[in-house]
């Protein structure tokens, strides 16, 4: 009998992500797939400045997920994966935001939303609404609520608080007869 020479292959496994804990009434499968799509869009980013590419993935009032990826172009104003995704939600009609995934480059740190995307979000969302930040694929995340990132927030309901302020009249000069 002659013996077969077997060679063995290894695959090198990527780290499989954390479990996940349900976050804000939002399923863990709900969840992944925010991530999932988040991870997924990010990959269609134009950063050919900053090589910062950033997805996200905004889930709605009415449980449709929007994404975005971040766009910057040479005069180095750039549309934000979060303004985009939101830009998504109110072009298809929608105006709440019940949740927030963002996913910065898997080599650096976690990337929590700009201050300017912060306020966006502000604009749609409550103060509890989760962001939940991903990095290294979606392995790994830390959630914040709206208010910790944005504290004292300014927003539409700050508008519908201010009072009329009576205008002065104007000082009338009266002519002087000379």
């Amino acid at each position: 009998m002659t013996k077969k020479k077997t060679t063995k292959t290894t695959v090198k496994k990527k780290a499989a992500p954390k479990k996940r804990k349900k976050i804000a009434g939002l399923t863990t499968s709900l969840l992944d797939e925010m991530v999932e799509k988040a991870v997924a869009v990010r990959g269609n980013a134009y950063a050919p400045y900053s090589k910062y590419q950033v997805g996200a993935a905004i889930l709605s009032e009415s449980g449709t997920i929007y994404v975005g990826a971040n766009c910057e172009n040479a005069h180095y104003k750039a549309t934000h994966a979060e303004s985009s995704a939101i830009a998504a939600m109110v072009s298809a009609g929608e105006r709440v935001i019940r949740a927030v995934v963002v996913a910065g480059p898997d080599d650096r740190p976690l990337s929590s939303p700009c201050g300017s995307c912060r306020q966006e979000i502000n604009e749609f969302a409550t103060a509890n609404t989760p962001i939940y930040c991903v990095g290294d694929g979606g392995a790994h995340g830390r959630i914040y609520s709206l208010e910790s990132l944005l504290p004292e927030s300014f927003g539409p309901k700050s508008l519908t608080k201010l009072k009329k302020i009576p205008q002065k009249r104007r000082a009338t000069k009266k002519k002087v007869k000379k």
